[in-house]
C-alpha cells in the first residue's frame, strides 16, 4: 500500500482490558472466544440504517455465512455484562498481506469510546499475530468514522466514489 498510515501500537492495551465508556457503563474488550450467539443478536438488532456498503447482512443464511468468513481472522469484542454491544475484526485478503478492518458498535453503545478501543485491542492483538498492514474501506460522509480512523493512524490511500480506502503499517 502507498501512502498509509503508521500506527504504533505500543500504548494499545492488550485484551482483555476494562473501562468505563462515556455514559460510565463498564465495558470489557476480550478476544473472541466462541461467543457466536452473543454476536449474532448483536447483528440481529442492527439497525439498517447504520448498516454500510450491505453489511452486517440482515438475517438467516446470509448473516451465518457472512459471520462465519469474519470470524476466522482476528477478533476482538467489546461486552456490557453478557451482551455483546461491539465486534471489530481483521480478516485477511487472499493473496495480499494486508488485512481488511471492520467494526461494528451496536447504536446503544455509539458515540461512547467503544469503538475506538475496540480498534486499539484489534490492532494491538493482530501485531502480536504477526499482521503487519491493514486497509479499511468506508463510506466518505462518514465522517465520525474517518475520524475515528485517521485518530489510530489510518490516513487515505484512495477515493473512489462514494468510498474512501485507508490503510496503516503497525509497528511498536
Amino acid at each position: 500500500m502507498n501512502g498509509e498510515g503508521i500506527t504504533d501500537v505500543s500504548g494499545f492495551p492488550e485484551t482483555p482490558f476494562e473501562f468505563d465508556d462515556g455514559e460510565g457503563r463498564a465495558i470489557e474488550v476480550r478476544e473472541y472466544d466462541g461467543e457466536r450467539e452473543a454476536l449474532l443478536s448483536m447483528y440481529e438488532e442492527f439497525d439498517p440504517g447504520d448498516r454500510a456498503q450491505g453489511i452486517p447482512p440482515v438475517r438467516g443464511d446470509a448473516l451465518e455465512r457472512w459471520l462465519d468468513g469474519i470470524l476466522e481472522g482476528v477478533n476482538t469484542v467489546a461486552w456490557d455484562g453478557n451482551d455483546a454491544v461491539g465486534h471489530a475484526t481483521l480478516v485477511g485478503d487472499e493473496g495480499m498481506d494486508a488485512h481488511e478492518l471492520a467494526i461494528f458498535v451496536a447504536q446503544s453503545h455509539q458515540h461512547a469510546g467503544v469503538g475506538s478501543r475496540l480498534i486499539r485491542g484489534v490492532l494491538s492483538l493482530a501485531y502480536d499475530r504477526g499482521v503487519r498492514d491493514v486497509w479499511l474501506s468506508v463510506e466518505r460522509w462518514n465522517r465520525a468514522a474517518v475520524r475515528l480512523y485517521n485518530g489510530v493512524g489510518f490516513e487515505k490511500t484512495r477515493r473512489e466514489g462514494f468510498e474512501i480506502e485507508m490503510g496503516t503499517r503497525l509497528t511498536v
